[in-house]
């Protein structure tokens, strides 16, 4: 049963996870991707990118007769429910988790996966199919048993299946019928410590309630809450807290377009990235994920080599993550290569020293944060800054991370200038006039750079704009950002014309590309999500709000059943496509929410 109920892998995916490992359950109940001992490693369940060879690398339970299948997450956390109906009206729902909740005086979030099965209707009959594999997918992982359990040799991370259900039934694929509750715990390879049955439960009780109490402090818009209360949930997911990394998606190599080898991995902490995802979190009030992440990068700035710091690293703050394919892997729908690691690693992109430097500027002012930062902190950043200065004007591989040309782009350009401009505001505000006035002084002669060499005048009766670069004129969608990082009021003139140019062409219907001008791969296919909600806040500044809304409410209906985004989009048939979910994509569904959102103080 290599495909059951004709099913073709898709994005209608649900994330589960407890901030060490995640896990994607697709739309049939089956657990098709996750990694262990993190989201970085071995793909121990790889059936998402194993094309239509659905026997290895999955987990699901298959119902005899099953006809329909429905799912839900449990309000407010990312605890998963799917019915499973049959065709005389047998019904069983899947509770999927992985625990996480405070024991011991610590967060318990162990390297596991927890799944019950519940009869809830008739006399269903279910058969357990579990293979996870190893070496990126390379053979199913050996297996050894005892009364109660399976072993799962995975490479060097054995995992341990405890379970009430027959072990035999499910070593030999045996249907049989589920009479009451089963329990089925997936996790480290040593004895389960407890009565299974309560102990399941009660974990699945107290990760619910970890969940509803986290979301509850967040400060959300008053329209939109589900949406945002997801993507909020999601991000956090996205990150390791071991370490504070934040991972730009929880996947490799989805195809950022049909058969284009525009497959990345992207289960890494991009600098870029996270820079989005903690501004988009601290306006909802998520402050822990700020806090973990900023220790994050203390500890990346501690090992820069005189500031100079690469894109991206793993959750570990490996620096090399070198670029190789998964040979046994066919690929999502066989679309390959699946690849492991990723070459910009060694890129030279210039917007990250702007990016270390933001977040980081917001522990000088803010009195909530369990550690504030010390002058010592401002020293570090200093280095940061040194870099930004540097490299303001010269080529790098831009944040679009083209691997075969370099230019000056204009978006790394401003992101070095906010480097030095929020490094002035945090030298007045502890008091250190010398410096305020030393990094003001850069920071003016980058601008003065920018509005020299990025703006391009324009021909015959065409506006002119600034350019993606300083040595091309052609547009990118990034440029939106001026406003946003400060460099421009929303009335100037030359960000007005800049945004009509963009709109003009870079837009298609009700989505925009990241630019139009062929790149390594030759010219884009798909929308990159994140350009649209960037369209969508230029709109609203721009006073066109009822349009602002409908483009948004528009995006919001091509998110999954889960209420979530990948990368990319297909402007012509609203396919989905890209890594999934993309945090970038994410956080433009909270950013716009927040800034289209009616007011609480109507309903107060």
């Amino acid at each position: 049963m290599n495909n059951p109920i004709g099913h073709v892998p898709n994005l209608e995916l649900w994330p589960i996870g407890n901030c060490q490992v995640s896990g994607l359950i697709d739309k049939t109940g089956a657990l098709v991707w996750g990694c262990v001992p993190r989201v970085d490693g071995d793909p121990v369940f790889s059936a998402l990118l194993n094309g239509d060879q659905r026997d290895a690398g999955i987990w699901r339970f298959e119902l005899e007769g099953q006809v329909s299948s429905a799912q839900e997450y449990i309000r407010n956390t990312p605890n998963l429910v799917t019915t499973l109906t049959a065709d005389d009206g047998s019904a069983v729902e899947i509770l999927d988790f992985c625990p996480r909740f405070e024991r011991s005086g610590r967060m318990y979030r162990p390297v596991s996966y927890v799944r019950i099965v519940r009869p809830i209707a008739g006399t269903p009959r279910i058969k357990v199919v579990l293979n996870p594999t190893k070496n990126y997918g390379a053979e199913l992982a050996e297996t050894t048993h005892g009364t109660n359990h399976i072993r799962y040799i995975a490479g060097k991370q054995s995992l341990r299946l405890s379970t009430d259900a027959a072990v035999g039934y499910i070593q030999e694929g045996r249907a049989f019928r589920v009479e009451a509750d089963t329990h089925f715990f997936l996790g480290p390879d040593e004895p389960f410590v407890g009565n299974l049955r309560e102990t399941v439960r009660s974990m699945e009780q107290k990760t619910r309630k970890y969940w509803q109490h986290w979301t509850r402090g967040l400060h959300i818009p008053l329209e939109w809450q589900d949406e945002v209360i997801r993507c909020a949930i999601t991000l956090k997911l996205c990150q390791h807290e071991e370490t504070g990394a934040i991972v730009a998606a929880l996947t490799t190599s989805i195809p950022e377009a049909a058969n284009t080898e525009r497959n990345w991995d992207y289960r890494y902490c991009w600098i870029r990235d996270s820079y989005y995802t903690v501004q988009a979190l601290n306006r909802l009030g998520a402050l822990d994920v700020l806090e973990k992440y900023l220790a994050y990068l203390r500890n990346i700035v501690d090992g820069a080599k005189g500031g100079q710091i690469q894109p991206l690293y793993s959750v570990m703050g490996q620096s090399e993550l070198d670029e190789t394919t998964a040979a046994h892997l066919a690929g999502y729908r066989s679309m390959g290569p699946v690849r492991r690691g990723n070459a910009a690693y060694k890129q030279i992109q210039h917007d990250c020293y702007g990016q270390i430097v933001l977040p980081t500027v917001q522990a000088f002012f803010d009195r909530r944060l369990l550690r504030t930062a010390k002058t010592e902190d401002f020293e570090a950043l200093e280095e940061v800054g040194e870099m930004a200065w540097k490299m303001h004007d010269q080529p790098d591989a831009g944040l679009w991370e083209f691997r075969t040309r370099q230019e000056v782009h204009t978006y790394s350009a401003i992101m070095c200038w906010a480097a030095c401009d929020r490094l002035a505001n945090v030298a007045e505000r502890i008091g250190q006039s010398d410096r305020r006035a030393y990094w003001q002084e850069r920071a003016d002669a980058i601008r003065a750079r920018i509005e020299n060499d990025a703006w391009k005048e324009g021909e015959g009766d065409q506006d002119g704009h600034y350019g993606a670069s300083f040595e091309s004129d052609y547009l990118d969608a990034s440029l939106l950002q001026m406003v946003e990082l400060r460099f421009l009021s929303p009335d100037n003139e030359r960000f007005q014309s800049t945004f009509a140019a963009i709109e003009r062409d870079l837009r298609r219907g009700d989505h925009m590309l990241r630019y139009a001008a062929e790149d390594d791969f030759g010219a884009p296919e798909t929308a990159f999500n994140v350009c649209t909600f960037w369209l969508i806040e230029a709109l609203h500044l721009a006073g066109r709000d009822a349009e602002a809304r409908t483009l948004f409410d528009t995006m919001l209906s091509h998110t999954t059943q889960s209420g979530l985004l990948s990368e990319d989009l297909d402007y012509e048939t609203g396919e989905l496509w890209g890594n999934f979910p993309q945090t970038y994509s994410l956080v433009g569904v909270i950013n716009c929410a927040g800034l289209l959102s009616k007011s609480w103080s109507e309903v107060r």
